[in-house]
């Protein structure tokens, strides 16, 4: 529990502060006075005054933010706000005030470009072995069902020798539904079980072909690259994450996912404590892919969101004036409640995942 509870804090902390970094370095880089800067939201628990700037630690750690002079938020009360001076964010052009807005979300994806650029420096870069090894067990798939362990070696599928991850893929995928005697070796003894894989599709020339899949992946290996290499690596990682982030947002919009899949607070924790027991590497991975999801999520045009902000920006540049404050804050204020709402969805679908439904039932009653 304690591990958990403190990875839990280092990846929240974290993520939101280098986030919040970003906003505060690009407003200072424009020459826009920062009131605030806070991680997590109010009621403050900590905060000292250090020239213009309040630093605030707050008590709920669901984010933070940056509080800037001349910029309506939600806590502007109407327009006796804006006075017109130099350092106000509203007195800024367009591509300033662009540059500060995004800066959050650009950090996000720079710390997980670091981080997958460090791991690979590290580490090296990951390649599939060809050994038949078993490297990945899904769960509730027919080989987890039938015993195999990570580890074991397959070494004959109905009496055709195994030699390569090739030959067994090649074995396996025309039995679907089969029953297969595998012969398998764990600690220098040859042991055999009998399963069926499972019925699978696969895309091949443009079309769905059935295939036989018992649940199994190859052991990683790693070998050593170099600075171009890693550099690369690292920039692939964050494509790769920001390229599954759309598809899944994509899903959820057209109603191909539901809501319901969505995790927040409560599974964030569980898997941090899951990635620091597995290690630094994992736990730094971990950091990376939290960090890239916040950055995405912040993009969406929901009010009160880095998306909306910025749409609003450029509005204001195109139209060559600015929007009322009162509307404005109307739009941050109903954002914030879609948000608020969001968040309690998304905590009884972690609640519901991890403890299971009768006992979030019980406790809603």
């Amino acid at each position: 529990m304690l591990t958990t509870l403190l990875s839990f804090i280092a990846v929240i902390g974290v993520v939101i502060f280098v986030h919040e970094l970003g906003h505060f370095l690009a407003a200072k880089s424009v020459g826009v006075k920062v009131e605030t800067f806070s991680l997590g939201y109010p009621p403050k628990m900590i905060c000292k005054r250090v020239g213009d700037t309040d630093y605030c630690l707050s008590w709920i750690p669901l984010g933070g933010y940056v509080k800037m002079a001349g910029m309506i938020d939600e806590s502007a009360t109407g327009e006796t706000k804006l006075t017109g001076a130099p350092w106000e964010f509203a007195s800024k052009r367009t591509v300033a005030k662009l540059w500060v807005i995004s800066a959050g979300v650009v950090m996000n994806l720079l710390l997980g470009v670091i981080l997958y650029t460090g791991i690979a420096a590290i580490k090296g870069l990951p390649e599939a072995s060809h050994e038949p090894l078993v490297g990945e067990l899904t769960p509730g798939w027919p080989a987890e069902k039938a015993g195999l362990q990570i580890g074991d070696r397959i070494v004959g599928i109905d009496g055709v020798e195994i030699r390569t991850w090739e030959d067994l893929l090649t074995q396996i995928r025309p039995r679907a539904e089969v029953p297969t005697r595998f012969v398998y070796r764990r600690d220098g003894v040859e042991q055999e079980v009998t399963l069926a894989p499972k019925r699978a599709a696969a895309r091949t020339d443009g079309q769905e072909q059935p295939i036989g899949q018992i649940g199994i992946g190859p052991e990683i290996v790693y070998r050593p690259a170099g600075a171009g290499e890693v550099l690369l690596a690292g920039f692939i990682g964050t494509g790769n994450v920001v390229a599954l982030v759309g598809s899944s947002l994509w899903k959820l919009v057209t109603f191909q996912a539901s809501i319901r899949e969505l995790g927040g607070p409560i599974l964030i924790a569980k898997l941090s404590g899951e990635s620091a027991r597995r290690g630094l590497a994992t736990l730094l991975g971990f950091i990376a892919l939290i960090s890239i999801n916040i950055g995405c999520f912040n993009l969406l045009p929901i009010p009160a969101l880095d998306g909306a902000h910025a749409i609003i920006i450029a509005a204001e540049g195109l139209l060559r004036r600015q929007l009322p404050t009162r509307a404005k804050l109307a739009l941050q204020q109903v954002g914030m409640v879609l948000i608020l709402g969001l968040v309690v969805i998304i905590v009884f679908n972690d609640a519901q995942r991890i403890f299971g439904f009768e006992w979030v039932k019980r406790l809603v009653h």
